[in-house]
């Protein structure tokens, strides 16, 4: 066995995709909750489901699954998309 490095690192990487991807599914989920309650203008759990997203995006990027502009471009859309739903329903 003369690449034992290689195989390493391929090892390392099949762990580090599941691992990413999981946590990318995490945050598909709690971004696509906070649309849903925002398109219902449930102002009641929008809060609640945005300061989840906002974690499950702040832990993503602190791990290096998600770059850390990405996450807080999508805290900022999330946040503007969740103040004009409330905005709309007052």
């Amino acid at each position: 066995m003369r690449h034992r490095s290689a195989i390493k690192a391929h090892r390392q990487s099949v762990k580090h995709n599941l691992r990413n991807r999981s946590i990318k599914k995490g945050i598909r989920v709690a971004l696509r909750a906070v649309t849903d309650a925002a398109a219902a203008k449930d102002t009641g759990k929008l809060p609640e489901l945005l300061s989840k997203a906002s974690a499950e995006l702040d832990k993503a990027a602190k791990t290096g699954a998600i770059h850390w502009k990405a996450a807080a471009r999508k805290k900022s859309r999330l946040a503007h998309r969740t103040a004009q739903a409330v905005a709309a329903a007052k």
